[in-house]
């Protein structure tokens, strides 16, 4: 019989967090309606300018989603059919799509069972006479170890594209990922840990020409209206969703932090609890986890997953399909067993409620609920 919901305790609380920005949002919105310039208007220059300031790099491009920061970066830097990428099996679907729609082919590097990064010691053995760079993702807050993949890339005359949708302020060895490769791309999506109330993305990088070459990508093709010098593609910041990040950006310090006292406190939480069933989140020693997502791994996820949610906990899966084994890279010729870690992961990690307006009690209960499952 299906236990009684005692408290339900959401994914996200967005109602909360809105709450206290109303009349801030509210306002600057109206402001956008009132000056009636909806595409490639101040706000989403202010929020470029902010953003970058904010990361420590020279210049930012507002882009239409996370997605499509991806993409805009491997067609500013040529990508095409016969080319390869090495990145990681364990990521969103868009990492591997926006290799695969410039026709080039992903290859991937098995992860870290500890960070669940890619293991940078397994890279140099990926790379071919076809390899034209590699793109890490800074997966659930944590950055991969850069310094090292740095020393590959160079070594081996290859550019890097940093995927950071879930790394706004993560940092290794007090370096702000993003800012290491060509490009730094990142997602404002509703749950991230700087989120629009829609899409929108970011692409960052240091170089002028590179920027230069994103905003004409971005926009057709075209530098002045009518003349089209490049195929590029509509991928504009939307200026409603960047009046809304204007107001959020000077927020994220605090959100971030409040983050890591959470997550921190999860930790103590359970080691209390004394399960040594349950796997807590590993933090790099050079790193600044910024915890996107808290990411406990269990044996029996599947179980304690339905467990949690019969509770009234909202738990979410990240990822269940390693995208070598995606249907839409079947072509691709990747068999179940080729990246073990990244398929064991998938199998076994499960993320808890973690977000700034998540109270002690609230803690206090999810801890108590997974004890249940391995005690009752």
């Amino acid at each position: 019989m299906r236990q009684r919901i005692l408290k339900e305790i959401p994914a996200q609380k967005f109602d909360e967090q809105f709450k206290t920005l109303r009349s801030e949002i509210l306002g600057r919105v109206e402001q956008v309606f009132s000056r009636g310039q909806f595409i490639l208007g101040q706000e989403v220059k202010i929020f470029e300018n902010d953003f970058a300031r904010w990361l420590g790099v020279a210049q930012a491009v507002g882009c239409a989603s996370g997605s499509d920061a991806l993409l805009l970066s491997l067609m500013a830097l040529g990508v095409k059919s016969g080319d390869e990428v090495i990145t990681t099996p364990l990521t969103f679907f868009a990492t591997g799509s926006a290799i695969v729609r410039q026709g080039a082919k992903p290859v991937f590097v098995d992860i870290d069972p500890l960070s669940y990064n890619m293991n940078v010691a397994q890279i140099e053995g990926k790379i071919t006479s076809k390899t034209r760079g590699i793109l890490p993702v800074h997966l659930y807050g944590q950055s991969c170890r850069m310094d090292r993949i740095m020393d590959i890339a160079a070594k081996r005359k290859l550019w890097m594209v940093e995927d950071c949708a879930q790394a706004h302020g993560t940092k290794y060895k007090g370096r702000t990922v993003g800012t290491f490769g060509e490009f730094g791309c990142f997602s404002f999506y509703p749950t991230k840990n700087l989120g629009a109330y829609g899409d929108a993305g970011m692409i960052v990088t240091s170089e002028d020409s590179l920027a230069q070459e994103i905003r004409i990508l971005r926009s057709y093709g075209t530098s002045r209206r009518d003349y089209h010098d490049k195929l590029g593609v509509n991928s504009r910041l939307d200026e409603v969703q960047a009046a809304i990040l204007n107001v959020k950006l000077k927020y994220l310090d605090t959100w971030i932090t409040a983050r890591r006292e959470k997550a921190y406190r999860y930790n103590e939480l359970f080691k209390e609890s004394g399960l040594t069933e349950v796997r807590l989140p590993f933090e790099e020693t050079d790193g600044y986890h910024t915890y996107h997502l808290y990411v406990i791994r269990v044996s029996d996820r599947d179980s304690l997953l339905e467990h949690l949610t019969q509770s009234g906990i909202q738990v979410r899966v990240y990822y269940p399909v390693p995208l070598h084994l995606e249907k839409a890279f079947d072509f691709l010729g990747y068999q179940s067993g080729a990246y073990p870690e990244a398929e064991k992961a998938a199998s076994e990690t499960l993320a808890l409620p973690l977000y700034p307006e998540l109270s002690d009690e609230e803690q206090v209960c999810v801890v108590e609920k997974v004890k249940e499952f391995y005690r009752s």
